[in-house]
């Protein structure tokens, strides 16, 4: 098997990749319920303020902060209450002068009122309450407004719709949003070692059941896209370039495991022009990209690190995500060496303020991704870290 003459370093290689991929353009609108993970397509304003009017912050007693001012524990303010309301009234009754309502969390403040005593501030006896602490004017009141006032920008265009965001968009009544086309991506598993179902006989003479369709099915799903499987190919040249030509034609990005170093039956990169084959990354060097397809290694664990390290920041700017993963500083556990020249994805566990390497390195096994909760990166310049050292975990 031929070896890469010159590797191209991860950084130089990702420059090219993400500057050759362009945003889709399409656009549709979806209602609220399908709109979970999915990627505005424009900045969203409020229809209203919020809260829509004065509102109380607490349970207790509208009233005028003024009639307060003198009420201590030991000479406390009497006031007569002249109402009560419920979550979802409105008091019709003006607070004047030693008057109060009583109301609940969220009620509009009576006319006349301009602060809240809450009630474990005041002793109640009929129709009296006797205020023991004063009220400041605007104490425990949410003003119109206050939250988000009328026309103001609550979402902007790239954001990734999170549960939190559906509900800020649902309590300002909006309830369909204009968001980006979800971008169809081919998977195409190549090998003639591969199986899909167990049979231990030919697992006994060499055979593989494969399993790298459904992790990038489920990757894809997690990073804005639309998976299309095209199945599990042999390895023969004529069928890997004609689904090869079928996907490209039909999806918005590709991607082909196993063919992609330079082997007798290693066909997938013959048929892509490529901006670059062979990078510095480890596991997963022989990745190569162009014409939107990715031709990725056989192996889950380098499958995976390809993946994390250059489709899932294609996938974003296919979508015009404002997406950055989530990164943390924590403390190696032990040490981890590298070797020169080598970009090392490093699975690790991190809890606690504690990064802990997980140890199995082979780009077989399955299992060291599944211990693992993030990785780490190794640069090229470097021959690895200390253990007690600082790192920057990035979690899947």
């Amino acid at each position: 098997m031929r070896e890469f003459k010159k590797l191209m370093p991860y950084k130089e290689a990702f420059q090219l990749m993400i500057n050759d991929i362009n945003e889709i353009p399409d656009v549709e609108e979806v209602s609220l319920d399908e709109a979970l993970g999915r990627i505005l397509a424009e900045d969203v304003k409020s229809p209203i303020d919020s809260p829509p009017f004065d509102r109380s912050a607490v349970d207790g007693y509208a009233v005028r902060a003024e009639d307060t001012f003198q009420a201590r524990e030991y000479a406390p303010v009497e006031l007569e209450v002249v109402d009560e309301i419920t979550a979802g009234m409105e008091s019709k009754t003006e607070v004047t002068h030693g008057k109060a309502v009583k109301l609940m969390t969220g009620n509009k403040l009576p006319k006349g009122a301009n602060g809240v005593i809450m009630q474990e501030q005041v002793k109640r006896e009929g129709n009296k309450i006797y205020v023991l602490r004063p009220v400041a004017p605007g104490q425990n009141v949410a003003f119109r407004g206050e939250d988000i006032k009328k026309g103001q920008i609550i979402l902007r265009k790239g954001q990734i719709l999170r549960p939190q965001d559906l509900s800020l968009l649902k309590s300002v009544g909006i309830k369909r949003v204009k968001v980006r086309r979800k971008p169809r991506v081919g998977i195409i598993v190549t090998g003639d070692e591969l199986i899909e179902e167990l049979d231990e006989r030919a697992l006994e003479s060499g055979k593989i059941l494969e399993s790298n369709s459904i992790m990038l099915k489920g990757l894809v799903k997690q990073y804005f896209g639309e998976p299309v499987f095209y199945g599990i190919l042999p390895d023969d040249e004529s069928i890997i370039r004609e689904k090869l030509e079928k996907a490209k034609s039909e999806c918005d990005l590709v991607l082909i495991t196993g063919g992609s170093a330079f082997g007798d039956k290693d066909f997938a990169h013959r048929f892509v022009n490529l901006l670059f084959h062979g990078t510095t990354i480890k596991p997963g060097r022989p990745v190569g990209y162009g014409e939107r397809v990715f031709v990725l290694s056989g192996y889950p664990v380098a499958v995976f690190a390809q993946f994390h390290l250059f489709v899932k920041y294609a996938l974003a700017k296919l979508v015009g995500a404002n997406f950055k993963p989530a990164k943390v500083k924590a403390r190696l556990t032990a040490k981890v060496s590298s070797t020169l020249g080598r970009y090392e994805f490093v699975k690790v566990w991190y809890e606690d303020g504690k990064a802990k390497p997980i140890r199995k390195s082979g780009s077989g096994l399955i299992s060291s991704l599944v211990e693992s909760n993030g990785y780490i990166t190794i640069p090229e310049d470097s021959e690895g870290y200390l253990e007690g050292e600082e790192v920057e975990v990035v979690f899947y």
